[in-house]
């Protein structure tokens, strides 16, 4: 009787182990798990910036289980940058959530029509209508700084004396003026490309406002961001809100890849 009840105290004991182990797995199946929805992202920097300023937020989404792909557009012409983005996006093969801070929101408009874009986030960026440039919102409302200058050779630069104060006030001072000295100077080109064909009129849109931006006035970011339809969230920061929120930029890249729908 004894050797029974031991026998069946061991076998209850045993599915209980087994349970719990089980439980336990899937908690930390669940954990480690990628999101729901999209699950790559393209990050696409802006004029006078590289790749590597989206470190921080590329950090973050890998944390949540995204994959990330930096694109490194030059700069040199908006084909140019075009080509660039589309081989990020080819190579992620699936769809993406394609994310552009500044001028990169010029170059997303157009290629955010690759069937594999599911939606487009926009980073204190151009979310350009049919018929406009950069260049051409900058004129219609401009934007605080008058630091930006053309040089000899057909590109624009941002002073460097003036690159902090009107480019990237709220990060450690040591980066920005690191940035101001290894900037990345735009095309005339680049800078005067008329869209012609906008993304985000058929495709789930996400915009976050820089309200203290001095390189793109505030007023022009709502009403792009209001006339594309776009989740907005607004943040109290410098152009490269990117940078200096990375956790918001995050969260609403995150919001865009939960919510797109997968083909």
């Amino acid at each position: 009787m004894k050797i029974f009840f031991g026998a069946r105290m061991l076998t209850v004991t045993l599915i209980a182990t087994t349970l719990l182990l089980g439980i336990n797995h899937n908690v930390a199946a669940a954990q480690s798990a990628p999101p729901a929805g999209i699950k790559n992202v393209v990050l696409v920097h802006g004029a006078f910036a590289d790749g590597a300023g989206w470190e921080a937020v590329t950090k973050i989404l890998e944390k949540d289980g995204y994959t990330v792909s930096v694109a490194q557009p030059p700069e040199t012409s908006y084909a140019d940058d075009q080509k660039y983005t589309k081989a990020a996006i080819d190579a992620m093969g699936g769809p993406v959530v394609l994310v552009g801070h500044s001028y990169g929101g010029s170059i997303i408009t157009e290629a955010g029509n690759d069937p594999n874009v599911a939606a487009l986030v926009y980073i204190a960026a151009f979310a350009l209508d049919e018929g406009e440039s950069c260049a051409s919102i900058e004129q219609a409302v401009p934007q605080a700084s008058q630091a930006f200058k053309p040089d000899s050779n057909g590109n624009w630069w941002i002073e460097q004396d003036h690159f902090v104060a009107d480019f990237a006030a709220d990060i450690p001072r040591d980066e920005a003026e690191f940035m101001a000295i290894s900037q990345v100077p735009i095309s005339t080109d680049a800078f005067t490309h008329k869209v012609t064909n906008p993304a985000w009129k058929t495709k789930p849109t996400f915009y976050m406002v820089a309200g203290s931006d001095r390189s793109i006035n505030p007023i022009q970011e709502r009403m792009m961001a209001k006339r594309a339809n776009a989740k907005t969230v607004e943040v109290n920061s410098s152009h490269v809100a990117y940078m200096s929120h990375p956790k918001e930029a995050a969260k609403l890249i995150e919001d865009a890849a939960t919510s797109a729908h997968v083909n």
